[in-house]
Formats: C-alpha cells, structure tokens, sequence
C-alpha cells in the first residue's frame, strides 16, 4: 500500500481531448491556486500520452498533487482499451508523478493482482458509479469493502431530494478506510458541498473556464465563496431554496454572504424538488437536518399541507414562502408580503393611497393582501379576469379590466407578473403611459425592466424588485436566526449574483 497523501478538500476534474488542452486548464488551475487535479487520461485521444503530461506538469508544479483516472467505455469513461491497458496506463502514470489513482470497481473485481501491483504503486481508489439512479448504498458499501483499497469512491444520481442522505450517510458510517461520496445531477447538487463536512475524503469541482467531467460540477471558487465550502462544520445549520427549476436562484448566493458576514455555522443550498416530491424533501429534511427553507415556485401553496402551523397572514394569502423548524415542528410564513410593503412604506403613506397591483398569481396574492392590511384604495387589474374576480372579493378590491385603465391615475403601481423577467426582457404589461407616480416591479432579474425603464423616463419614482427581494429574505433571516438581517451585504450580493451570471449547478 503506498503511503496516503495529504489531500485538500476539492479535486479540480480535468477531461481534455488533448494534452496541450489539458496541460492549459491545468496550469490555470494551479496558477489560481488549486493543488489538486484530476487527470481524466481516458479523455485524452491518445491516453498512453498521459504519463508525459503529467510529468511535464509536475515538474512545473511539484506541489500539485495528481489523481490519474483511465476509466473504460463500459463503465461510462472513454477508454476502449482492456483492463491490463488500464492498469497499465495507471502505472506508467504513476511512475510520472501522479500520486493517487482512481480504478473503478468492474475493473479492481476482475483484475485481482493487477490491483494489488497498482495499490503498491499509488494510493488506490476504487470507484463506483451509477448514472441512473441510488442504489441500496448498504449492498454497495459490502461489494466495494471486498476489493482492498485505500479510499472508495461512490457516486450515484440523485433522483430525488431524499437520495442526498443515502449518499452521505455513507461518509458518516464506520469505515476503515476514507470514502469519497456523492450525487450526480441538479437533484444531488447538495452532496457536492456537504459531503467533505460529512466526512467525505474529498468533493469534485469543474475547472474555471471549461466544463467539468460529470453532472453538476461547478467550479472551486463557486464552491468556496458562494457555498462556504470549508467554512462551515458538520454541526452547521443548513438552510435552502426549493424550487423547480432552482439553479438560476440569487438565493444561495445571497444567504451564504448573510451568514458569512454573521459569523455563523451555516449554509445554503438549492434544492430540487419536482411536483409530487415535496413530502420526500421533508424526510430528507429531518434526516439531515435541515432548519429552514426558502419555498418558491411551483410549492408555496402545496408546501402547506407538510407544515404543523401555518402564519395567519400566510394562511389567509394562501400561500408560504418562509419554512423553518422550532421545537420539533415545523412552521410557515409569507414573507413576501413584508417584502412589497416595506419598500413603498418608505415613498408614501399607504392608508388610503390608491395602489394598482397588476396580476393574479402567487405573488399578486401576496402584494394584494399586504396592501390591504395597509389600508391602501386598491384596484386589481390582469389577463385572467376569473382569477383577478376571485383575488379582489378576497381582498375588497375594485376588479379592472386593461381596457378601464384608460385615463385612470393611482399613487402607486405594484407589478406582479413575470413580464419582463430575463430572459423575456423585452416584455411590458403596459404599452404606453404607466399610470401611477410610484412604481414597484416584482421582477428583479434584470435589475432595471422594461416597465421602469418607462416608469423613470415619464418621471415616476421607481422601486426595482431587487428590494422587495432583499427585504423578504432579509425577513427569512431573521425568521432562521433570530438575528439582524446584514441587509447591505445581502444586496451586494443579490447585485453581483444578476450581473455577473454564471452556469447554476445541474
């Protein structure tokens, strides 16, 4: 057995068609300051030409630590060669610098004393991978201890929220030996941060400028500064967003900062969560445990149902956005609500202010009810004139039609629609005039709309939904925490996060 390295937290997965390709991104990498790289040589055209590679780089980087992989077109790599090629391959790799080794589990149980010369050589790390779903991981854990080696690697995809615990249960199990764990997919994202506080030996990430070699990769630095990686402990609080889609949500960015700017053991992770699957994330919820959720679409309603006490406000809206756990139970809130009402409390008196909400959905019923507790004249106005009927009964509001607007004037407009909203940013419920004087859109990607572009061009005040966004989960923070919201520090955040965009895990 050659003796374990010292392995840092996060393997940059490199998988290049070419080695000069691969030498490049290698070279960023370590230039950025990563000191551990994974080889992919069955990605490589000519995978012979692997040990070369990694020779020249560690002599140009002798403080990199290289994880050679040669995985077989059998078991979902690129290399069509046989298992004594591999292996060989492996140990030509390893005699070039590389200090580990990675041979997946259908190779190491046929091979038997090839694995033992390759486990003499490197530190060896048996793999196993399942693209289609997670297995009994207790079978799985009995089949890989059967094969000596120095760590194993399991690697499953997450179907379902409750799959991340069956993964990361493993790394919190007795073992004699280290394991690295994970789930692949958008549905197993949570793994790839958590498992290295769990126990696991080491999580993967893409490298900074090209795609990683596995679904739901995303590269160290998103890793450490937007999801904290290292930053928190096993003991820590984990909060999230569930949703379907959820990888394009601000929210982790903006919650992450929040806490590190607390000082908190704490992280905030996206999680998918398809129609039908919301009681399966609610297993997977007191498993882990998680303390508190953002909820958004398509769950604020449904999301009811699973909670022990429901908010009065939330209850009468219809709908929750805020979940969190006190005293065994579990709890909601609609915070969107104190979302619209603390922004235009700050331009106008609401107490008979005649307020135009433009919408009839989820957030409308949100907006609705907060500016009627208000105390605001309000008038309701959408394209589904049933829904906006039944929205204005609840509220005592007056029901419009686009047609009656014409020559009609409100202190305030809130918009409530996703017109707009990126990547339909040419989108405007209004053609022409708006007509109120203070003017709210909901939408907050982008950071300016089409809707108060026009607003502040015909000289009303305008409210960017970046605020209403930022008080609502400034709302949830302090919900969570029992703490002051870092509100500055949650906007910078949210800034950065919608104008330097970048691929969202999945």
């Amino acid at each position: 057995m050659a003796e374990r390295p010292s392995l840092p937290s996060v393997c940059i997965a490199l998988g290049f068609p070419s080695t000069e390709k691969l030498l490049e991104q290698a070279s960023r990498e370590a230039l950025a300051g990563e000191t551990f790289l994974e080889f992919r040589l069955d990605h490589l055209s000519n995978p012979a030409e692997g040990a070369a590679a990694i020779r020249a780089f560690r002599s140009q980087y002798p403080g990199c630590s290289i994880l050679a992989t040669c995985r077989r077109h059998q078991n979902h790599g690129k290399f069509n060669g046989s298992i004594t090629e591999e292996v060989r391959i492996l140990l030509d790799a390893v005699s070039s610098g590389a200090r580990a080794v990675d041979l997946e589990i259908e190779s190491a149980e046929t091979a038997a004393p090839m694995v033992e010369e390759l486990r003499s050589a490197a530190f060896l790390i048996v793999s196993y991978h399942n693209f289609d779903g997670t297995p009994s991981v207790d079978a799985l854990v009995r089949r890989m201890s059967r094969v000596p080696a120095d760590a194993y690697k399991i690697v499953t995809t997450a179907r379902k929220p409750s799959d991340n615990f069956r993964v990361l249960s493993i790394a919190r199990g007795p073992h004699r030996v280290p394991v690295v764990v994970l789930a692949m997919g958008e549905a197993g994202f949570p793994t790839r941060v958590l498992s290295p506080a769990f126990g696991g030996l080491f999580t993967y990430a893409a490298p900074i400028a090209a795609e990683g070699t596995a679904p739901g990769q995303i590269s160290s630095r998103r890793l450490r500064n937007e999801f904290r990686l290292g930053k928190f402990t096993r003991d820590a609080h984990i909060y999230g967003v569930i949703a379907d889609p959820v990888r394009h949500s601000i929210s982790p960015q903006v919650h992450n900062r929040a806490f590190q700017a607390r000082r908190m053991d704490a992280v905030y992770l996206p999680f998918l969560v398809k129609t039908g699957q919301l009681r399966d994330f609610f297993m997977l919820a007191r498993q882990l445990p998680i303390a508190g959720a953002s909820v958004t679409i398509p769950h604020k309603e449904k999301v009811m149902r699973c909670l022990d006490a429901v908010d009065p406000l939330a209850r009468r809206i219809g709908a929750v956005n805020t979940v969190w756990r006190k005293a065994g139970k579990w709890r909601g809130a609609n915070t969107d609500a104190q979302g619209v009402l603390k922004p235009m409390e700050k331009r106008l008196r609401l107490a008979k202010a005649s307020v135009l909400l433009v919408g009839n959905g989820g957030a409308a019923r949100g907006a609705a009810y907060a500016m009627s507790e208000a105390g605001a004249k309000l008038s309701i106005v959408g394209r589904n004139i049933d829904r906006v009927r039944a929205l204005a009964k609840a509220c005592d509001a007056e029901v419009l039609s686009p047609a009656q607007l014409a020559g009609r004037r409100f202190d305030a407009l809130v918009h409530a629609t996703p017109l707009g909203m990126s990547p339909h940013t040419n989108e405007c419920f209004f053609d022409g005039d708006i007509p109120a004087d203070v003017v709210l859109d909901m939408v907050y990607n982008p950071l300016e709309t089409v809707l108060l572009r026009r607003a502040r061009e015909q000289h009303c005040e305008v409210i960017p939904g970046i605020e209403m966004f930022i008080e609502q989960a400034a709302q949830q923070f302090e919900i969570w925490t029992g703490e002051s919201a870092p509100r500055a520090v949650m906007e910078k955040a949210a800034v950065e996060a919608l104008t330097q965009p970048h691929p969202a895990a999945g």
